[in-house]
C-alpha cells in the first residue's frame, strides 16, 4: 500500500495529540488477554473493536507472529554516595564479561571519577559497593563492583555475574508515566513477557505483554505460526524527539538478532500465502533492518533504523502494537506503516472509546 505523503509529515508536531491523563494505564489487567484490541485494515480502512483473547479468531491460519524475546533486566539502581551520603540513582545500560557496568547516574552535586556508591536492595538495605571508574563522552559511566568488608563483599563475590548482582540490588526500570517510575513487587512479573529469554533490555517490548500460554496454544491449534527475534530495548525508546524535523533526529541504537530458523519460518509463511505480523515496533526494527538489501537474511548487530513516512517495508504485513506516546519515534513508525490519516483517526477513536494507553495499556492490530 502506498503511504501517505506530505510536507507536514516531517514535522514532529504533526505527531502530537491530546491524551487525558486517566487513560495512561498504571497497571496491567489481571488477565492479560482481557486487554482491548482495535483492528485496523489498511485496505478497507475499517476499524473494529475486539479483545486480545480474540486474536486466534482475528488472525488467519498460516499467519506468522514474530515476537521479541528480549528479557528486561532489573537495571534501575538506588543508593547513596559513600563520600557525602547524598542520594544517588543509576540506570545500567549494559554490562560486559569483565564485570564492567555502563550506566547513567543522577545525584545532587558533581560526582567525581573514583567515587563509590553504596547500592541498596529493594527493601532499602545496603548491599553492594560500586566504584565509578570513568566517565564516557556520552555522559555515561563505567563502574565496577568493589569489595566491602562491612557489607561482606569479598574477592570471591566479585566473580559473580553482573546479572546475579542486579537481581540483588536492581529494580524494574519502569517508564516515568507509570507511577513516576516507582516499581511495586508485582511489576517484576507484570513488566515481563512470558516468553522472555534473552536478558538485556531496560524496557519491555510491551506489545508482547498481552500474551498467555493459553492464547498461544489456541493460535497454534488454528495453524498460526509463532517465532521470535531479539532486540534489547534501550532507554532511547522513551526519549522524545526534540528537533522539529524528523530528518534532524538522531535515532538511538539497539542490539538485535535474527536467526536463520526464524528467517526460514518467515519465508515459508510468505510462500504459503500467510501474513507476517510483527508483535511490537521492536520486532519491526529487527526484521526491516535485516531486509534493507531487499531480501531477508539472518542478522546480528546494532540498528539505528528510523522508520518514518516514505519507508519501504520489505517484510511485515501486519503490526500488533500498543498505543504510543505523542511526539515519539514509535508513533512515527506506526503511522508510516498504517497510513497517516487512518492512524490519526484510530488514535482519536481510541481516546473517545477510552482505550488504555502506553506500556500496560490496550493494543491495536494493523493489517
Amino acid at each position: 500500500m502506498t503511504q501517505d505523503v506530505g510536507s507536514d509529515l516531517d514535522r514532529i508536531e504533526h505527531y502530537d495529540f491530546e491524551l487525558p491523563k486517566e487513560l495512561i494505564a498504571q497497571s496491567p489487567l489481571s488477565n492479560r488477554e482481557d486487554a482491548r484490541l482495535m483492528t485496523i485494515s489498511r485496505t478497507s480502512r475499517e476499524l473494529e473493536h475486539w479483545h486480545i483473547r480474540d486474536l486466534d479468531c482475528v488472525l488467519r491460519p498460516n499467519d506468522c507472529l514474530v515476537l521479541n524475546d528480549t528479557k528486561v533486566i532489573p537495571a534501575k539502581l538506588v543508593g547513596h554516595r559513600q563520600k557525602t551520603g547524598g542520594r544517588w540513582q543509576g540506570l545500567v545500560m549494559d554490562t560486559d564479561t569483565n564485570g564492567n557496568w555502563r550506566l547513567l547516574a543522577k545525584t545532587r552535586g558533581r560526582i567525581k571519577t573514583g567515587e563509590t556508591v553504596i547500592l541498596e536492595d529493594r527493601q532499602g538495605k545496603p548491599r553492594l559497593t560500586l566504584q565509578l571508574h570513568a566517565r564516557l563522552d556520552d555522559g555515561s559511566w563505567v563502574a565496577k563492583v568493589q569489595t566491602n568488608e562491612r557489607l561482606g563483599i569479598t574477592d570471591e563475590d566479585l566473580q559473580r555475574s553482573s546479572n546475579e548482582w542486579l537481581e540483588v540490588v536492581g529494580r524494574i526500570p519502569l517508564p516515568h508515566y507509570i507511577r513516576g517510575g516507582n516499581m511495586v513487587d508485582a511489576d517484576v512479573g507484570d513488566y515481563q513477557t512470558i516468553f522472555a529469554k534473552s536478558p538485556g533490555a531496560i524496557a519491555a517490548p510491551t506489545a508482547g505483554l498481552h500474551f498467555t500460554e493459553a492464547l498461544f496454544q489456541r493460535m497454534i491449534e488454528r495453524g498460526i505460526k509463532i517465532t521470535s527475534v531479539t532486540l534489547h530495548v534501550g532507554i532511547g525508546t522513551f526519549r522524545p524527539v526534540t528537533v522539529s524535523s524528523l530528518g534532524e533526529h538522531k535515532m538511538h541504537s539497539e542490539f538485535g538478532t535474527l536467526s536463520q530458523p526464524t528467517v526460514e519460518v518467515i519465508r515459508e509463511t510468505k510462500q504459503a500465502g500467510g501474513r507476517v505480523i510483527a508483535v511490537g515496533t521492536t520486532a519491526v526494527r529487527v526484521l526491516e533492518t535485516a531486509a534493507q538489501s531487499g531480501s531477508l537474511n539472518a542478522w546480528q548487530g546494532e540498528t539505528d533504523l528510523f522508520i518514518q513516512p516514505g519507508f519501504k517495508f520489505n517484510v511485515i504485513d501486519g503490526l500488533l502494537t500498543n498505543f504510543h506516546l505523542p511526539r515519539s519515534t514509535l508513533i512515527v513508525l506506526v503511522r508510516a506503516f498504517g497510513g497517516d490519516a487512518l492512524l490519526k483517526h484510530a488514535y482519536r477513536m481510541a481516546v473517545d472509546e477510552k482505550y488504555r494507553f502506553f506500556s500496560y495499556g490496550d493494543a491495536m492490530l494493523i493489517t
